[in-house]
């Protein structure tokens, strides 16, 4: 029998905040990370979808005893979306089911039609994602064809804002709470506008009180190795009161 090569203990504790590159799954980062460092324990404080940049929190080592407190975390998102085009995804990436003209859509209804997503709302999470029905993720029933009925969520949108506007693309800004899906919120923008929508991009920019300002890219992160890292990192020690 084999026996496995034991990793050596991770030589720092705390959270690397990495600025995510799209098309990257959170999960390629985690992995990335793991094998570069040759670290023992990584995770993350909160999934990205390949389409989506920005925050991403890595929890490394003792670090990862601080997941709920990071998962739970409210998070503050800028992006945009494209009016007129529904797809099966809820973003771009996704089939298109549905193109619409949207010419006739002005701002101000945009404005108008955003107030509804204010304060507690309910969202139907999306078929393509990765939440389980009887041990089996959402996303692999959708590749199969099938659709089943979602349990709504209860969210809260703390604020929703339009921060450019050039039809048939909405520049937006979006504080909520964890487990909102933005590109759920585009699709029921659309819908309520009466000509679909997707998300066309997406880059979070804010997670509990963490933000980009200490975040780092992929290249920066891999030119290190395991004894420079640390500066790189938040350690636990820091983020105690």
């Amino acid at each position: 029998m084999r026996n496995r090569r034991r990793r050596e203990p991770d030589p720092f504790d705390g959270l690397l905040l990495v600025d995510k590159p799209t098309d990257w799954t959170s999960h390629d980062i985690v992995a990335k990370i793991r094998n570069h460092f040759k670290f023992s324990k990584v995770g993350h404080g909160g999934t990205l979808d390949p389409l989506a940049t920005g925050l991403l929190v890595l929890l490394i080592g003792k670090g990862t005893k601080l997941s709920d407190r990071i998962m739970s975390g409210d998070k503050v998102y800028e992006g945009t979306i494209h009016l007129g085009i529904t797809t099966h995804s809820q973003d771009r990436d996704g089939e298109i089911l549905e193109e619409k003209d949207a010419s006739h859509i002005t701002r101000e209804q945009v404005e108008t039609a955003i107030q509804n997503y204010l304060g507690d709302i309910e969202q139907i999470p999306p078929m393509v994602s990765a939440i389980k029905k009887d041990g089996i993720a959402l996303y692999k029933l959708a590749r199969k064809g099938k659709e089943i009925e979602r349990e709504p969520r209860k969210i809260h949108v703390y604020s929703f804002e339009v921060t450019g506007f050039d039809n048939p693309l909405v520049q937006f800004r979006v504080k909520s709470t964890k487990g909102t899906y933005v590109r759920t919120l585009a699709h029921d923008l659309g819908n309520d506008l009466g000509v679909g929508a997707s998300l066309d991009a997406l880059r979070r920019t804010g997670s509990g009180s963490l933000n980009l300002k200490k975040a780092h890219t992929m290249e920066e992160i891999l030119a290190d190795d395991r004894d420079s890292i640390g500066k790189k990192m938040v350690l636990i020690g820091d983020m105690m009161p």
